[in-house]
């Protein structure tokens, strides 16, 4: 037995993930390119991929059509393309993942990249990464829908073209990477681990190659580490998160209102984007992506005041654009709204250089609203290149963490598919099932019948108060099982006209038995229950097979039980723990007596 149950299978889906990855930073690069051309178009009137933003257009008070236009727009694709382009992307990836084993179509690997650059070229105050997760997520499962692959592999090489892609945008692997462990993956092995490390390694090479820039900010400030630089950390951390709970009160809000409107929701986007253009006016950089206002917050040059003022803007109308079901990502904007809280902070907070309270700000904002403290700490890291803020942006992230856990059931992300009937739980732990033996949780002593017992006496017999469970084990005077009987298994019999005075060891002559041993894990076992279609099994020494105990589902649930107990017990050092009666892991216990029900042949005749 080994520490993993990968084998080279996975060396088939890796290569296979090479290919999503260079397909996955073609579409990053299409979205990329799309977004730019669309804001030129909307905004200057022009077809060129120069990068520019909306704050910059010289058409003054008609910009505030232009995010309308472009929701209408996205209105129309949804409502006679596909309805899985509304939203911000994750979700929906998730939602395949779990629910459409790991399917998604052409239609939406073109059609959620286009809607995008449309909602976010015309001004939405969106990010590109949650539709390029979509769109990679697409890239790779339409790949693993042309080839033999499992449901599972097929999954794998879904994330693996998400995460390619959002390293892809950003220059982000690892934290591409992370964001697989922590939020798609639902698993942590070998064999998806390696495929998505793979797609997101040769995206980021590939992403080199085309000399695109990384960093994408470059930060170099760092901090001593102290006691009260501590406490600043994990200030800013709670502070995010208290703001992640309600960002996500005010998308789930507009959502609920857009919900109550007498109209299709084909028209709810276009309302949406009439409040982004009436926000444009008041603070023209909370349309687009914004990568501008992040590069001048880790600048140290957004003043308290304008800060607090584009934190406002850009989270009500980014909250009333994603709430009436546009299409568009949730990261850039959690980036810009964190660093802008924290902007606004600075002056309360502990002495640092500029732009290094907007940095944990902003990470932590995204670390808490996505409930992903390990990517939001990576993706800052890789997004700065500075290594030398590790520590504060985990103890700031964490503390975002541990608010949300706290304070919400769901995060931005879970809350979408909950409101679709399904829950989803994100806390991984390792199977029971594969930690527990047989001889922790087999039933001893065992109940047995003999085999000279008579087909009518073990009907009498099952069919009477003395039978303390449906099914019982048969065995010979060596006390070795010959099979199990039960109710089914004596009607079988009776159909097919054995004599009534037949013992039960002449009717399982030849039977085909199927066993436990007290070595074996329970999640071996398990499987086997389910492969024969039993409920119990007889359990038998490896040396000499003879029946030492009995196993059920029943045994099994109690684990469960037990682990669940344990998550709720409390213990301290004073008090007294009482004596474990647990046998040592990888104990064999000693054969227990077993008691055989005797041949009530002659009781039941004379009765």
């Amino acid at each position: 037995m080994g520490d993993f149950t990968t084998d080279t299978r996975v060396l088939i889906v890796a290569s296979i993930a090479i290919i999503v990855g260079t397909a996955s930073v073609a579409a990053a690069v299409a979205l990329i390119n799309l977004i730019r051309l669309a804001t030129n178009i909307a905004y200057f009137g022009r077809f060129s991929l120069a990068d520019v933003g909306p704050s910059q257009s010289p058409f003054g008070l008609w910009v505030v059509l232009i995010p309308v236009a472009g929701s209408l727009l996205i209105g129309l694709i949804a409502r006679y393309g596909s309805e899985k382009i509304r939203g911000h992307g994750i979700p929906e990836a998730i939602e395949a993942i779990l629910l459409g084993q790991s399917k998604l179509s052409l239609k939406v690997a073109i059609l959620k990249p286009l809607s995008s650059a449309i909602a976010i070229g015309t001004g939405g105050p969106f990010g590109a990464e949650g539709p390029i997760i979509m769109t990679g997520g697409a890239i790779g499962s339409l790949i693993a829908q042309m080839l033999p692959v499992s449901d599972n592999e097929r999954k794998t090489l879904l994330v693996a073209g998400a995460a390619a892609g959002m390293t892809a945008v950003f220059g982000t692997p690892i934290a591409a990477i992370m964001l697989a462990v922590e939020l798609l993956l639902f698993e942590w092995s070998p064999r998806s681990f390696i495929p998505v490390a793979v797609a997101a390694i040769v995206a980021g090479v590939e992403r080199s190659l085309l000399h695109m820039p990384s960093p994408l900010f470059a930060f170099d400030g760092s901090v001593a580490v102290s006691v009260l630089q501590l406490g600043g950390w994990v200030l800013i951390g709670v502070m995010a998160g208290l703001l992640s709970g309600i960002l996500t009160q005010m998308v789930y809000a507009c959502e609920d209102g857009f919900l109550k409107l007498p109209i299709h929701w084909m028209w709810w986007p276009l309302l949406g984007g009439l409040v982004v253009g009436l926000g444009g006016l008041v603070d023209p950089r909370a349309l687009g992506v914004g990568y501008d206002n992040i590069a001048s917050m880790l600048e140290g040059n957004t003043l308290a005041q304008a800060a607090l003022l584009l934190l406002v803007v850009k989270a009500i109308i980014w909250s009333v654009a994603l709430g009436s079901g546009t299409s568009g990502g949730v990261l850039a904007p959690l980036l810009i709204m964190g660093g802008a809280m924290g902007a606004a902070l600075s002056g309360f907070l502990p002495q640092a250089p500029s732009g290094f309270w907007p940095l944990l700000a902003m990470a932590a904002t995204m670390g808490g609203t996505m409930r992903s403290p390990l990517t939001a700490t990576f993706f800052a890291v890789e997004l700065t290149g500075n290594t030398h803020v590790l520590l504060p942006l985990i103890a700031a992230c964490g503390a975002a963490h541990l608010t949300t856990v706290l304070l919400m059931k769901r995060s931005i992300l879970t809350e979408k598919i909950a409101r679709r009937g399904h829950h989803i739980v994100r806390e991984y732990r390792i199977d029971p099932f594969a930690l527990r033996r047989v001889n922790e949780v087999m039933t001893t002593p065992v109940e047995s019948v003999p085999a000279s017992m008579t087909l009518h006496a073990a009907a009498a017999f099952l069919t009477s108060p003395q039978a303390t469970h449906p099914s019982f084990p048969v065995v010979d005077a060596s006390n070795h099982v010959l099979g199990v009987i039960d109710p089914p298994a004596i009607l079988r019999w009776r159909r097919a006209g054995k004599h009534r005075k037949t013992p039960l060891g002449e009717l399982l002559a030849g039977a085909k038995i199927t066993l436990a041993y007290p070595d074996e894990y329970l999640e071996s076992l398990a499987d086997r229950l389910s492969l024969v279609n039993v409920a119990h099994l007889p359990v038998v020494s490896r040396s000499d097979n003879r029946l030492i105990g009995y196993i059920g589902w029943k045994d099994l649930m109690r684990v469960r039980a037990k682990l669940q107990m344990e998550d709720r017990h409390r213990t301290s050092i004073f008090r007294k723990a009482p004596a474990s009666r647990t046998a040592p892991a990888g104990s064999v216990a000693p054969a227990p007596p077993t008691r055989a029900i005797m041949d009530t042949t002659r009781i039941v005749d004379k009765s």
